[in-house]
């Protein structure tokens, strides 16, 4: 796959500029602890719970930094958005905060409780079969066709750089706590979040390590890290963290995780349902497939890991009642 495609490059000014224009708008999420967790993990953990942002995911921040950072003239004409679920709702929302109207391209087998919730935040939701029909080509005719602009959910730099801002409040939450040194695991998709946070880090608190996570089966990420090339995977469904099952790392997003972060790590959907239970019980957290990756990580694959004090995004909490239930059989 080709990675010479020219991009803005995102600096710490783009993301500070980002993180100004969110400022009162989204929440800051603090980070958290559990001595049962630190235990079970064995070293320090903290969670970074940003099943408390807006919309139940850190999609928000990109969603608004995206929408906030438009002319006035380009986005009263509308946005558009491809999404299973949790950058659909956070479009939907600063759309509908910004007064505009918003087109959101789904995939058919999203969880309902995500089609549902980005309908009633007043997005017209668009629905497609992912097996047999392409978004971008559904998207690319919906803007032709309504001038809408489009707000990618990770080949973007201002929504890179929104998501950037959950970096800067985890570096100033570290420095708060006197952590110098600690690996910082993050859900990875397209790597929107993973190589935000990298980059924020970077600027602000250089001995914190981003660790992308994914799912087995869907880790495109962790074998483009080993290889150096961007990798595909072979499926593009069929795992239950529907929130981070992208095809391949993104063209602008893989550059900044290839400079900046370490090894990637995967997990069975098994450990993923036994961290959403351990959130739960522990942090009483409510927290999707996709979005408890990085906790399993840190609580199953501490063999993988370095440094004595661990951080995991907590990504999203936007989980059907019957996945839910699923998981607290695990409890």
């Amino acid at each position: 796959m080709n990675t010479d495609t020219a991009f803005d490059p995102v600096t710490i000014e783009t993301i500070r500029a980002a993180a100004a224009r969110l400022e009162g708008h989204t929440r800051h999420t603090p980070l958290l602890s559990s001595p049962f967790l630190d235990e079970l993990a064995g070293r320090r953990l903290l969670v970074k719970p940003e099943c408390l942002q807006h919309t139940g995911s850190f999609k928000f921040r990109g969603a608004w930094s995206a929408l906030s950072a438009l002319d006035v003239a380009t986005r009263s004409k509308g946005v558009l958005a491809y999404s299973s679920g949790n950058h659909a709702q956070g479009v939907a929302l600063a759309a509908s905060l910004h007064g505009v109207a918003a087109v959101i391209i789904m995939p058919a087998d999203a969880p309902a409780l995500k089609i549902a919730n980005t309908r009633a935040l007043g997005a017209e939701v668009v629905l497609y079969d992912r097996a047999s029909e392409s978004r971008e080509e559904i998207g690319a005719r919906l803007q032709a066709g309504r001038g809408l602009h489009l707000v990618k959910p990770y080949d973007d730099p201002q929504v890179i750089a929104g998501q950037a801002s959950c970096g800067l409040e985890i570096a100033a939450e570290a420095r708060a706590m006197g952590i110098e040194e600690a690996e910082v695991l993050i859900c990875c998709g397209g790597g929107g979040l993973t190589g935000g946070i990298a980059l924020a880090l970077e600027a602000e608190a250089p001995g914190l390590t981003a660790r992308p996570v994914e799912p087995q089966g869907f880790d495109d990420v962790t074998r483009s890290l080993r290889s150096g090339t961007r990798e595909v995977n072979a499926a593009i469904s069929g795992n239950i963290c529907d929130a981070i099952l992208t095809p391949s790392p993104g063209e602008m997003t893989f550059p900044i995780m290839q400079r900046l972060c370490g090894p990637g790590i995967t997990v069975s959907e098994e450990e993923c349902l036994r961290a959403m239970a351990l959130a739960f019980t522990r942090l009483k957290l409510v927290v999707e497939p996709g979005g408890a990756a990085a906790l399993a990580a840190a609580l199953f694959h501490g063999s993988t890991l370095q440094s004595d004090t661990v951080i995991a995004t907590l990504s999203g909490g936007n989980v059907d009642a019957a996945m839910f239930h699923r998981a607290l059989t695990y409890a």
